[in-house]
């Protein structure tokens, strides 16, 4: 039976991709080569500081994999953090923004990588945030949510592509980057 050789654990993956990569690259192949370069410095060395494991790359995408959800959010937020330091200096139309999606879900392991839904879930959050933004599945904000002092904003069961049954979605965020509450 299949179901005897597949192995599978629980993870917390982490996708993240940078928006308008290919407007990017139209613009100024090397320039944008060398800027996803030092973006990727950063990204590997906030996942590695944290305990996870790149489990492969495209062109402008990561994903990755902790044993704690808790270390995933750490590492995305000092991935943004970094990110923006990376930034600080280019004209608005230059600069990356990466968006990042992470899920706490059941994987099955294949060599190297990782496959399932619960990384189908990671990416599909990665693909509706917001530039610049981190988004957490349901699973992810129970592990976290007591544990991370962060802004947590709900925005509801989202559909996303090719998963059956809606995704409860956060939008996190450093406590002193959130929006100031409504008067």
């Amino acid at each position: 039976m299949t179901s005897d050789v597949i192995k599978r654990r629980l993870a917390a993956i982490l996708s993240t991709d940078v928006v308008g990569y290919s407007r990017l690259m139209g613009d100024d192949e090397e320039g944008t080569f060398d800027m996803l370069r030092q973006c990727r410095q950063t990204i590997d060395s906030c996942i590695a500081e944290k305990g996870g494991r790149i489990v492969a790359t495209g062109g402008d995408s990561v994903l990755a994999e902790f044993p704690s959800a808790v270390e995933a959010v750490r590492s995305a937020l000092a991935m943004q953090e970094g990110i923006a330091a990376c930034n600080i200096d280019l004209p608005e139309e230059r600069c990356m923004r990466f968006r990042i999606g992470i899920n706490l879900g059941d994987v099955m392991v294949s060599g190297d990588d990782i496959l399932g839904d619960g990384v189908n879930i990671a990416a599909r959050l990665e693909q509706i945030a917001e530039p610049d933004s981190i988004y957490i599945s349901g699973t992810v904000y129970d592990q976290v949510r007591n544990k991370l002092d962060l802004a947590y904003s709900d925005l509801g069961a989202q559909s996303v592509k090719n998963i059956d049954q809606p995704v409860r979605t956060y939008r996190i965020s450093p406590v002193d980057a959130a929006p100031a509450p409504a008067s």
